[in-house]
């Protein structure tokens, strides 16, 4: 076998960067399953966004720490979703367009200060992803946040899609919906972070929306859409480590361009949907 096929297995932090990638791909590969059934890809990259100024007062706060930012980044992008359906309540302004002001004026005024901290080169990690950097704790705390989110998630499927695709009728069924709302609603804010260190703030949305996506233009199967969007962000992230390894790539954006390359593929030569078979009708 080759040297250089090798070589990425015999570094403890390759190691480290390969198994979170293929945790934190089948994490999101499931959950982005949730995200394009709803159709709330835009409500959740902006929850992504909304994690870096969270991140920002966390350290002004408490200082530079794994906690301080995860803490920071989660109090933030409930801060950021909460605060946009009591303005969308409370208003004329519908929830798409609160939440979109509210991020984007939360995200700048963490990047200035987050600049005003001196944290630049670590605000680049959280922006874009430093998968490499991965510590063996923090290689726990992603495997810990993937066995609970996918076993609640999958304890709860059928519920869960019941409140998708009918909420009304769920409801007089007895199913708690708005309860697995929230419920929901957390699981994708507790997956974006731990995907901050592979991907960061800025690209998560991509890992978070990209393998069901895919999923959905190959099957007509809701089922296969969760596991198969699992393997295929598993896999996917795994092969862009790979790749971002021997072509001297970052990983971060490394990961995210494989899957949506997977996607334009899919979209063209999709035997059911794609472009070229509709072209040939």
């Amino acid at each position: 076998m080759p040297d250089w096929l090798i070589e990425p297995f015999r570094h403890p932090f390759n190691q480290r960067a390969l198994l979170a990638a293929v945790l934190i791909g089948c994490t999101n590969g499931y959950v982005s399953a949730f995200v394009v059934l709803r159709k709330s890809a835009l409500k959740v990259g902006s929850l992504s966004h909304a994690l870096l100024p969270g991140i920002a007062v966390a350290i002004l706060v408490a200082g530079l720490n794994d906690w301080s930012a995860f803490l920071g980044s989660l109090f933030a992008a409930l801060l950021i979703g909460l605060g946009s359906l009591a303005v969308s309540r409370g208003s004329r302004i519908d929830q798409d367009s609160a939440l979109a002001i509210l991020y984007t004026a939360a995200f700048s005024g963490g990047i200035i200060l987050l600049r005003r901290l001196g944290v630049t080169r670590e605000m680049d990690d959280w922006l874009f992803g430093n998968i490499m950097g991965l510590r063996d704790h923090d290689l726990w705390t992603v495997f810990w946040i993937s066995a609970a989110s996918l076993g609640v998630l999958t304890a709860l499927h059928r519920p869960l899609l019941m409140t998708l695709f009918d909420a009304e009728v769920a409801a007089t069924l007895g199913v708690p919906v708005r309860a697995l709302h929230y419920l929901l609603l957390a699981i994708l804010i507790v997956v974006l972070i731990s995907s901050l260190q592979a991907v960061g703030c800025i690209l998560a949305v991509g890992l978070l929306v990209t393998p069901a996506a895919t999923l959905y233009l190959l099957t007509d199967s809701t089922h296969a859409m969760f596991w198969g969007g699992a393997l295929l962000g598993g896999l996917a992230a795994a092969a862009a480590v790979l790749l971002g390894w021997w072509l001297n790539l970052e990983q971060g954006p490394a990961i995210v361009l494989v899957l949506g390359l997977l996607f334009l593929a899919a979209w063209i030569f999709s035997p059911k949907y794609g472009l070229l078979v509709k072209r040939g009708r």
